[in-house]
């Protein structure tokens, strides 16, 4: 129960030990953390199978945070956890490494969604990196949905890649009180192409039917944006160096992996995995 409050819940041991020393419980946060640590060689097994399940998805999304491990922090992993292994998800490999992240990967596969996390010096890509190495070799890359931080991409194994639509999108957003009229145009023809593919949601489309149906309906609308996007910067409608010619500039920069919805069979429009089908 303590580590499905912690870790399921978000319930952190400190608040914990709040609430249990109310009750007349006292239950210290170091004393949580060691029950914790016992039971976790007993469930490691199913943390390994579900990575290895993983690595066999159809769409991966993967991308970084930063967080406070101490002891990777101060440069000593290897000797704090040497005789009980306490961490087994964080990346001790190289120490040299000041930067400290989570890396978070969520595969889908017929509908089926696994959540990974992985801490350590690692980044994202290399993270998934490691992930993809227990792909079975009779599989094709998967598609890989991430922002355009080159940290997020595997060095030695493809994937297909897409960009975030609406990390594009909210470049947008965040000028709009400067360029209103620019803005606008761009947001309501996304908002055309977030409707069609909330309705190959609602009626249950199979991938191959999404591609069509966005390739019908979607596809027009993408293509008469991306005309009006080049006319901003090549008839000079847009300062190319203020924040709407850097929000322009991107998704031009992008344009083919933000849209590999429109040609690939599953490809998300965004990093928001729920909000696309699979077959």
């Amino acid at each position: 129960m303590i580590a499905l409050l912690k870790y399921g819940s978000g319930f952190p041991f400190y608040r914990l030990e709040g609430l249990q020393n109310s009750l007349g419980i006292p239950l210290p946060a170091s004393t949580q953390w060691e029950i914790v640590e016992q039971v976790a060689d007993k469930v490691y097994p199913a943390y390994e199978e579900l990575i290895r399940q993983a690595a066999q998805g159809e769409v991966l999304h993967n991308d970084d945070t930063t967080v406070k491990i101490l002891a990777l922090m101060k440069g000593t992993s290897g000797q704090h956890s040497a005789d009980k292994d306490a961490d087994k998800n964080a990346d001790k490999s190289d120490p040299s490494r000041s930067g400290v992240f989570t890396s978070g990967i969520v595969s889908v596969k017929e509908g089926r969604k696994i959540a990974l996390f992985f801490s350590g010096h690692k980044h994202a890509g290399e993270n998934l990196e490691d992930l993809l190495q227990k792909r079975q070799p009779g599989l094709g890359p998967p598609i890989q949905m991430c922002d355009a931080l080159s940290r997020n991409l595997p060095q030695k194994l493809k994937t297909i890649l897409a960009h975030c639509l609406s990390h594009a999108r909210r470049k947008f957003v965040d000028v709009v009180s400067y360029f209103p009229d620019e803005c606008r145009y761009l947001i309501e023809a996304l908002a055309k192409v977030y409707h069609h593919d909330d309705r190959a949601k609602e009626e249950n489309m199979s991938a191959d039917e999404r591609l069509e149906f966005h390739q019908k309906e979607s596809s027009p609308v993408m293509e008469q944006l991306k005309v009006w996007l080049a006319e901003q910067i090549e008839d000079k409608k847009v300062e190319p160096n203020s924040s709407l010619g850097d929000a322009v500039s991107y998704m031009l920069k992008y344009w083919e992996r933000l849209t590999l919805f429109l040609r690939v069979p599953n490809a998300p429009l965004d990093k928001d995995y729920t909000s696309y089908c699979t077959s």
